[in-house]
């Protein structure tokens, strides 16, 4: 049997575990002809050697094992991948400048130019710096989960998208605060802003050290501009909302709601991205995934080990919204909804936004795949957009009927003590 018949039939017929490949650094996009990405084809070991089975335990818990062991490519690697990070960084802390000032607009806003060039200034540095710093991150987590055997798409995935947001906010409020005090000095804004499109051929000429990541600069922008776009309409009905009085509590529960669902979708998107790397090579589906859309049943109700992913992530949402409602609860009790039938909604909405996001993730992986494209890097900035504009729709309509059924019951204005948990 030659490897190409190897690939094309399950693991089980093969009486092999189901298995996964190691953390990845990066999407190394296949816009060119279908070959396995970089980060795959790292060191080449043999195929059964790496494999071991997932239970459903094993998923909640971590996961499995990987490959980065030759020194000289994880230094090529991870040089090349910072710096194309760092060129994305760059474009897009201004692309998200110029989305704020557009949403300001629709907002009826008025222009002020210097706190335009303060919004420039800040977003640059800002994205530069988490980008920079999340990049180290990554790596450590990688070459470390690589060294203690367990399986990073389990665990770079998540804590990039959670420490995001803390770090990303920190450091622009840091910032912003920083130019805030100085938006006298008009030519400080401009300088920092003129440094780093300076810096962005350099970034360039490091990412063409490694031709994976350089068609992803290339060709990768796209997913990332329209997922910022997608992101944005979330972002509006926020802002649409969050000042009126059915309304209060929204912007506590917003990033959670949204991250939730960012990272567990992030992280089945990166488990059957590697599937596919390990059973099948970009351009060609497997025999058992050829249908573009799948019956939500086989997504969801059966022994494939995507499947059982699938539903361990499913099942850590309604315990993972509930901690983080408690703590809420504990922190901000007074923002909370007084109402149980409240928390119902909120953990429906829940459970319907990660149900939605890991549906279209099997679709949307199987589709960027046939089209010979790496699932990491066009199908999670989709993915996690559409969770932001899905996590903020659904809490908008849990708030409103909430107020709804209160002022039915003639209880709008009224605040129960807090002497508890809903």
């Amino acid at each position: 049997m030659d490897g190409t018949e190897t690939r094309q039939r399950k693991p089980e017929e093969l009486a092999l575990p189901h298995a996964f490949s190691p953390g990845r650094l990066s999407g190394a996009s296949e816009d060119g002809p279908p070959t396995v990405s970089e980060r795959h084809r790292v060191v080449s070991k043999p195929l059964g050697s790496e494999f071991s089975r997932e239970t459903a335990l094993s998923i909640g818990l971590q996961a499995n094992t990987g490959q980065i062991d030759d020194t000289q490519e994880q230094h090529r690697v991870i040089s090349s991948n910072l710096a194309l990070i760092q060129v994305q960084a760059t474009v897009v802390g201004f692309l998200a400048a110029v989305a704020a000032l557009l949403l300001g607009a629709m907002s009826r806003e008025e222009l002020d130019f210097v706190k335009v060039e303060l919004l420039c200034a800040s977003s640059v540095i800002t994205a530069f710096l988490a980008a920079f710093a999340l990049g180290m991150l990554m790596v450590c987590i990688v070459i470390g989960a690589r060294k203690l055997g367990v399986n990073p798409d389990n665990i770079a995935t998540p804590i990039a998208a959670s420490l995001g947001d803390l770090i990303t906010l920190s450091i622009l409020a840091c910032v912003s605060s920083f130019f805030y005090k100085h938006k006298d000095n008009r030519y400080l804004t401009l300088l920092v802003c003129i440094s780093f499109m300076a810096l962005i051929p350099l970034w360039v000429l490091i990412v063409k050290q490694n031709p994976p990541i350089m068609r992803i600069l290339k060709f990768g922008w796209f997913p990332i501009i329209l997922a910022m776009v997608i992101s944005s309409f979330g972002g509006l009905i926020l802002n649409k909302t969050i000042s009126k009085q059915q309304f209060q509590g929204m912007a506590i529960f917003t990033p959670i709601i949204c991250g939730v669902g960012g990272n567990l979708v992030a992280i089945q998107t990166s488990r059957i991205s590697t599937y596919l790397h390990m059973w099948s090579t970009p351009g060609v589906l497997p025999l058992w995934m050829k249908q573009y859309w799948p019956n939500p049943c086989s997504t969801f109700c059966t022994s494939e080990i995507n499947s059982v992913s699938a539903r361990v992530l499913l099942s850590l949402v309604v315990p993972g919204h509930l901690i983080f409602f408690y703590i809420i609860y504990l922190v901000e009790g007074h923002l909370v909804p007084q109402s149980k039938m409240f928390v119902v909604f909120y953990l429906l909405a829940s459970l319907m936004q990660v149900t939605i996001l890991l549906y279209l993730a099997e679709v949307m992986v199987r589709l960027t795949w046939h089209q010979a494209l790496d699932p990491d890097s066009h199908c999670i900035p989709y993915l996690t957009g559409l969770g932001d504009l899905l996590g903020t729709g659904l809490l908008t309509l849990c708030f409103l009927i909430n107020w709804l059924l209160r002022s039915e019951a003639g209880l709008d204005g009224i605040s129960d003590p807090a002497s508890g948990p809903p």
